[in-house]
């Protein structure tokens, strides 16, 4: 694929769904990012791509599970004996066709990412693909380099390590309302005001909350307009927004150059945003 339209069009379309998807694995922004650049660049010398969301979660996936293993592999931290017969074979480095600490950690370390801490590399990947995204496992296969019934088994290992079901259950819950997120998302970092007042409800409003320190008194505003006038100068073109859970709602976290700033929460009612609650530290 050339640096062409296309290309163009496939990054506008796909860059917010991968960039989410990568942070899930990967718990960091600027790795979350540097994996999905890098499979934009390999998507730009690929051929005959009949499906790039499929093809390009892939290739994320893929690059997510080598920084993870890396990253397991140098704490020496096998889940369980299992891990150490049954090893991940290491895979080359994905081809061109995938077929073959800040300053609002208390409020960001949140129920998910911190036990996923606690599996291996590729039941994350499975886990994440599959109950958190939907992704079948013939994709995960393709992902892992393994049997789709061994990706299936990986995928229930993963639930049976994470012992805290019921937030668990209330994460996943909250992936019902990715589509509302994507979008509210997409029109924010897009500086698409038509766009974001229509992911807003007719009764949206909004309340943002600011670092004790900053001195600033929390700011409300209501109706769909004067939220979507008042969002988009902080949260429009060069900020990078990704969801997570948050208790049984969305939330989507706010990173401007790579430093986390905002914390919003948000509460869908007939498949859009009725209300933001965000929590702003600058610093």
């Amino acid at each position: 694929m050339e640096m062409s339209r296309e290309f163009t069009d496939a990054w506008r379309a796909h860059r917010i769904h991968l960039v989410d998807l990568a942070f899930r694995i990967l718990g960091d922004i600027g790795a979350a990012e540097d994996a999905v650049q890098e499979a934009f660049t390999r998507l730009s010398l690929a051929r005959d791509v009949e499906d790039e969301r499929a093809w390009l979660t892939v290739v994320t996936g893929r690059l997510c599970l080598d920084q993870l293993r890396s990253a397991w592999h140098r704490h020496e931290k096998p889940s369980d004996p299992a891990d150490l017969t049954n090893a991940d074979p290491v895979l080359p480095t994905p081809s061109p066709d995938p077929a073959d600490r800040v300053t609002l950690d208390d409020e960001v370390q949140l129920a998910l990412l911190v036990l996923l801490q606690r599996l291996a590399p590729a039941e994350r990947v499975a886990f994440i693909l599959h109950d958190v995204f939907g992704q079948p496992f013939e994709l995960i296969a393709d992902t892992l380099g393994r049997p789709t019934g061994t990706c299936r088994q990986l995928a229930r290992r993963a639930r049976g390590k994470l012992s805290d079901a019921d937030r668990i259950s209330k994460a996943v819950a909250a992936e019902q309302h990715r589509d509302v997120t994507e979008r509210f998302i997409a029109a924010c970092t897009g500086g698409d005001l038509d766009a974001l007042v229509a992911v807003l409800h007719p009764e949206a409003w909004g309340r943002a909350s600011f670092a004790a320190d900053i001195g600033l008194a929390p700011v409300v505003s209501r109706g769909p307009h004067e939220v979507a006038t008042t969002l988009l100068p902080f949260y429009g073109p060069g900020v990078t927004m990704v969801t997570h859970p948050h208790s049984d709602r969305p939330a989507v976290l706010a990173y401007r150059d790579r430093r986390l700033f905002a914390v919003l929460v948000l509460t869908i009612a007939e498949d859009r945003i009725l209300r933001i609650e965000a929590t702003v530290d600058p610093a």
